[in-house]
């Protein structure tokens, strides 16, 4: 993921001349057919999301947290991030640097499924602090509060003005151009890369209604590796953000489908366990039964009935091949 040059603290961002807005809003008037049609894909998936269920959001904030946790170097699986935002479960081996991974790539779930967006105030959208306010604890503890080159807050104000310059850009435009500022105000320099591409993916989705980040790392992450110019940048960018919209609409697509077929193999089961489950695999791409039985909820022995029976009707596989600990999809 390119983070171009690094600018030091004491050269404000509104006196460089690296990629001024201009080169922006030139840039922006040159592509301008093709930004209206990832718009145009961009308010497709928001309307697809408003009219859907509520779950759809979660997993699909889901799949690009843990698509962007491994572009960003967190190593960070879809069943641990599950498991983890489902029952706040940690096992064994998340501990340490693996353990603080995963507390960054959770944020970034939580940041991506709902609240206010970074334009609301980048400090508390990160939810970060200066170093005198104490250790960093919950939710951030994965992130450094603060480096050499002063409060996390004064640079974030840098980059707020720098962004205000651009206030007229369209929204993805101004999500192109915040993620490349976001290195030269130098809130990137220890590596916070995975804060960049959320906070980017939350502007980019303006003021839609259900779809309250845009997809950067789904569909293959193009978006996040731009390089160049004003115009390479947004070109790759928008490349990036229609490949990662269609790879949303088709795993609706299947979503969809998925739950058409389980509503009529399950029609003849009692109880209201099975729908419960329908709802629970729509809203999670892997499931445990611990999970389930939350979630549902009903009592284990009712869990691993039903999931014996919607194995056996083809609507889930288990996919660990183990007697304990497994999981479905």
């Amino acid at each position: 993921m390119d983070q171009g040059p690094r600018i030091p603290a004491s050269a404000p961002l509104e006196s460089q001349a690296d990629l001024p807005v201009a080169d922006w809003a030139r840039a922006e008037a040159g592509q301008a057919a093709r930004l209206a049609r990832v718009a145009g894909q961009l308010g497709a998936l928001d309307e697809r999301l408003h009219r859907g269920p509520r779950g759809w959001r979660q997993r699909l904030a889901l799949t690009e947290a843990a698509e962007l946790g491994w572009l960003c170097g967190e190593r960070v699986t879809p069943d641990r991030l599950a498991l983890w935002a489902a029952l706040r479960i940690a096992t064994a081996r998340d501990a340490d640097d693996d353990g603080r991974a995963l507390a960054r790539v959770g944020w970034a779930l939580r940041r991506l499924g709902a609240g206010p967006g970074p334009e609301a105030g980048l400090v508390a959208f990160l939810g970060r602090h200066a170093p005198e306010s104490g250790p960093d604890t919950g939710e951030t503890a994965g992130f450094p509060p603060s480096d050499a080159e002063g409060p996390i807050a004064e640079r974030a104000a840098e980059w707020e003005r720098a962004m205000a310059r651009g206030c007229e850009l369209h929204p993805i435009t101004r999500a192109c151009m915040g993620f490349r500022l976001w290195f030269l105000a130098g809130l990137g320099v220890r590596g916070e890369r995975i804060e960049a591409a959320v906070v980017a993916a939350r502007i980019c989705a303006g003021e839609s209604r259900a779809a309250v980040f845009a997809p950067l790392a789904t569909g293959g992450g193009q978006a996040l590796r731009g390089s160049g110019d004003a115009d390479a940048r947004l070109a790759c960018w928008l490349e990036g953000l229609a490949a990662g919209l269609r790879a949303m609409m088709r795993a609706l697509d299947d979503i969809e489908a998925w739950e058409d077929r389980a509503r009529l193999r399950m029609a003849g089961l009692s109880g209201r366990t099975p729908a419960r489950l329908c709802t629970v695999f729509s809203e999670w791409p892997l499931v445990s039964a611990p999970m389930a039985e939350a979630l549902a909820p009903a009592s284990r022995a009712t869990v691993q009935r039903n999931l014996a029976r919607m194995e056996a009707l083809g609507l889930v596989q288990e996919i660990t091949g183990q007697s304990r600990f497994r999981m479905w999809r």
